[in-house]
């Protein structure tokens, strides 16, 4: 009972902060690119785009924080064996994440917000790139850490208290698992933050506002859409290649493919139960799923049944399959929805050609159903990677069952997850009033009084504009 609840507990928080990472990590680039194409060519409409996303980036990235720091308390409360196992290991990427990454980002963001009417404009567009680049260290040390799970090394058991212990902190960063890790959450991250911008500029073109402005958003969000859709496609292929050498069962259970199969065809949709092997494949790429486990399309893909007998001998007797459903559908919607976004750039580039702007509100409704399909895809890549993974909570070390805290009773999990689910509705709410009210505002208005106009040094120059 407790393993349960302290797995759907972690689920829900974990889900529910993940909507706001991959927003934060993208668009913070889109404030830097904004802010330095202004600086760089003095245009207005950047400076007020700089203005407007800083905003919604600033939004979700204090919820992102608020709700993070939830994560961390839940391995002590709900999951002490897991803590107390490798917790020597696991804690040291999180260390650096929170003294290195988090304090980068956080102290430079705050330059920024203050530094406006304060800082040389030249400095003052360094604060948001070092911001920017404590973002990308804060996912790299927290990804690090989770790609242990996936694939643990750099570590020993010590023999007097039978933890596992540190020994090669440069292993555990930079193991081809936590480098691949990183490029494909950051790319799918990207792919999120095009499909937030554009959605969000096509909405202000269909109330005719700001058009000049609103209309360089959505094109640098198509852009960026199109080259990060082709970013994660290659860096996907690159993990689930390794996927099948470090967790053969995930790619197996990704296909529900249950007898070891050469030439595995691809199965775009099912029809019946996929957690047996009697569903019927409606569509199918031949040779698809071996391409994408060998890199052949002869290659030879190993089922779940001759894999679990190979874990049981390997690992002792037990279920080590996952919950085939989740992975299955799951795979799918994350390739599914991030390549009907990328469809969607070239739509939007192509009808912005030339000068022109799409202004229709039936633009407008696309565009925002788009700006939910990488989110959800994103979401959906991350469930895979977790649930795909069980039973274990660290691969071949610990199973979750036996991670969970025996301490604790089903009532003080109950508690605490009824209180959270709850805490969460509440700032889910608040989350999405100020979004909307971001959202709907107009760009700023800009006020600039630059004494340093005729200046020929540009770090001398200082703006000042109101909301």
């Amino acid at each position: 009972m407790n393993l349960d609840l302290a797995r759907w507990q972690f689920a829900v928080t974990t889900v529910y902060h993940f909507f706001f990472v991959p927003i934060t990590l993208g668009t913070v680039w889109f404030v830097v690119g904004f802010q330095t194409a202004w600086y760089r060519t003095g245009k207005e409409k950047y400076l007020k785009l700089t203005k407007f996303f800083g905003k919604l980036f600033l939004i979700n990235f204090a919820m992102g924080v608020v709700t993070g720091i939830v994560q961390e308390f839940q391995f002590g409360m709900n999951w002490s064996e897991y803590s107390r196992f490798v917790g020597d290991v696991f804690g040291a990427p999180l260390a650096m994440e929170a003294l290195l990454a988090f304090f980068l980002e956080s102290t430079f963001l705050g330059l920024w917000i203050f530094g406006w009417d304060r800082l040389p404009k030249k400095l003052h567009l360094a604060t948001i790139w070092a911001a920017a680049t404590g973002t990308l260290l804060s996912a790299f040390f927290i990804l690090a850490a989770n790609s242990w799970m996936q694939h643990p090394v750099g570590y020993e058991i010590s023999q007097s208290t039978g933890r596992a212990v540190l020994n090669n902190i440069g292993e555990v960063l930079f193991q081809n698992t936590s480098l691949l890790s990183f490029t494909h959450t950051i790319s799918a991250s990207f792919l999120v933050a095009g499909s937030f911008v554009a959605g969000i500029g096509a909405w202000h073109l269909s109330k005719g506002r700001n058009i000049d402005v609103f209309r360089s958003a959505v094109k640098a969000g198509a852009w960026v859409i199109l080259g990060a859709a082709v970013a994660v496609s290659v860096t996907g292929d690159l993990d689930s290649k390794l996927m099948v050498q470090q967790q053969p069962m995930k790619m197996a259970a990704a296909e529900a493919l249950y007898d070891t199969t050469s030439s595995a065809p691809f199965s775009v949709l099912s029809v019946g139960d996929v957690s047996g092997a009697n569903a019927t494949r409606i569509i199918e790429v031949p040779g698809l799923l071996s391409f994408l486990s060998t890199g052949s399309f002869d290659g030879k893909v190993e089922g779940i049944n001759d894999i679990q007998a190979q874990y049981v001998a390997q690992y002792g007797p037990g279920n080590y399959v996952p919950y085939v459903p989740v992975t299955y559908w799951g795979f799918r919607l994350m390739i599914g929805l991030g390549m009907i976004s990328a469809l969607y750039a070239l739509w939007v580039l192509w009808r912005f050609r030339g000068g022109r702007t799409m202004q229709s509100k039936t633009f407008a409704w696309i565009s925002g159903l788009i700006t939910l399909f990488p989110l959800f895809g994103i979401s959906a890549g991350w469930i895979f990677t977790e649930m795909g993974r069980q039973p274990w909570i660290v691969f071949g070390m610990q199973k979750t069952a036996d991670a969970v805290s025996p301490l604790v009773t089903s009532t003080e999990v109950w508690i605490s997850f009824i209180g959270f689910t709850l805490i969460y509705a509440v700032l889910a709410i608040f989350e999405l009033r100020l979004l909307l009210k971001a959202i709907k505002a107009r760009p700023p208005e800009i006020a600039t009084e630059d004494p340093f106009e005729d200046s020929k040094n540009d770090s001398d120059k200082q703006l000042y504009f109101a909301y």
